[in-house]
Order: structure tokens, then sequence, then C-alpha cells
């Protein structure tokens, strides 16, 4: 009988472990999360207060596109991108935008559309450098500092986002600040808030392992020309 208890007992303390395990596992990512955002909060800026920094560029990174080929259109969240950034060029933040998005496939271009719709608000298309291979948000920030030679940019994307991209831009070594592009209610946005939790758990093993990203290439310094990213 003694034997049964002792048994019972190691049993029973295994499933609390196994419990406790499983506990930490699961709020993990809410700890993660929370901790991204208090460190980069305070780099979250006021478009005003952007303006004067004298930054490399403005970063805009990309969102959703509506159609193809000559019909694609910036969705909501990435026009909203768009206005933004073009606010803090007019404000005199600076003088070269870089467009980073995902063109990893022809008929799928998120940044001919949108360096069309700066160039089509009136920024000289010499002004606007494209990143074809931002498939992520790690990738983009780690090319906005090696490929295009950035050290000091502002980012521009929600909110909800601009936490990780602001944590990130900070792990690889890049001076930045963020202005978020929040202008109106987006769809599906409670959707967007739990899977961020989950995105900036693993772009934070992400900053600690700093892998390359998937594409790098020869040097475009973005103090140069734009047309040279044509494609």
């Amino acid at each position: 009988m003694a034997g049964n208890g002792k048994r019972h007992n190691k049993r029973k303390r295994r499933w609390l472990a196994a419990l406790l395990v499983m506990l930490l596992l699961a709020a993990l990512p809410f700890a993660l999360s929370g901790y991204v955002r208090l460190r980069v909060r305070a780099y979250i800026l006021a478009p005003k207060a952007a303006a004067g920094l004298g930054s490399d560029c403005i970063l805009v990174l990309g969102a959703g596109v509506w159609g193809e080929g000559e019909n694609a259109r910036a969705s909501h969240m990435l026009a909203d991108r768009l206005e933004t950034a073009l606010a803090l060029y007019e404000a005199g933040a600076s003088g070269k935008l870089l467009m980073s998005g995902d063109h990893g496939r022809e008929d799928y271009d998120e940044v001919n559309v949108m360096k069309a719709y700066a160039v089509d608000a009136g920024v000289p298309s010499a002004d606007v450098f494209m990143d074809h291979a931002g498939f992520s948000t790690y990738e983009s920030l780690y090319r906005a500092r090696d490929v295009f030679q950035a050290k000091r940019v502002i980012i521009v994307t929600q909110e909800y986002h601009l936490y990780r991209a602001l944590y990130v831009a900070r792990a690889l070594g890049l001076e930045a600040w963020g202005v978020a592009a929040n202008l109106r209610p987006y769809a599906g946005q409670g959707y967007y808030d739990l899977r961020e939790i989950l995105a900036r758990c693993k772009d934070f093993f992400m900053c600690v392992l700093k892998p390359e990203p998937t594409y790098l290439g020869e040097a475009i310094p973005v103090s140069g020309d734009g047309n040279l990213t044509a494609g």
C-alpha cells in the first residue's frame, strides 16, 4: 500500500510539473510582447516631433495590395502608411523615402505600388527607394541597415506593428523612431493584435540570433538615387 501511495505521489508531481511548464510556455509570448512594447514605447513620436530628427530616410513597411499589374492599388492600411510618410517627407523629416515590402513573385508587388503612390503625390522618383526583398519586418530593417546603408530612420506603420519594428531596428543598431499611421479603424484589427503577440515573440528571438535575410546584395545607399532600385 505504501508503494502504491509513493507511485501515486510521483505521478502527481510529474503532472503538476508538466502543467507548470505548459503554463509558463503559454505565458511566454505575452510576457515577451509586453517587454517589447515597454522597451520602445518612448520612441513612438508625434509627426511634428519626428520631423526635426534629421533621419536618413523614412521607412515605410509594406502591407497588402489589392489587384494585380496596372490595376494594383494600396490597401487601406498601406495607403495610410503612405499618407503618413508623405506628410513627414513634406515636413522635412527626411529627403528620402524607403518603400520596403514583398515583391517575391511576379504577380504580387507591394513596392512598385508604394513608389507609384508617392510619385503620383509629387515626390521626385529619385527620392523614392524600393526594397523588393522586404519579406518580413526583420528583413526590412536588416536590409535598411546593410543594403541601403541607413543609420537613422523614421519607421511608419500602424501602432500595433510599430513596437515590434522599433524593437528590431534598435536591436540591429539603428537609431530608429516611429510614427503611427492609424488614420482610420481597420477591419480585423483584433486578429492583427493577437497575431502580433506571436510575431513579437518570434522577432525577439530573431534579434537574439540575428540571421541574415533571404537576400542581401550590393549596397545601394539611401543617400543616392532611388531610380537605381527600379524593377
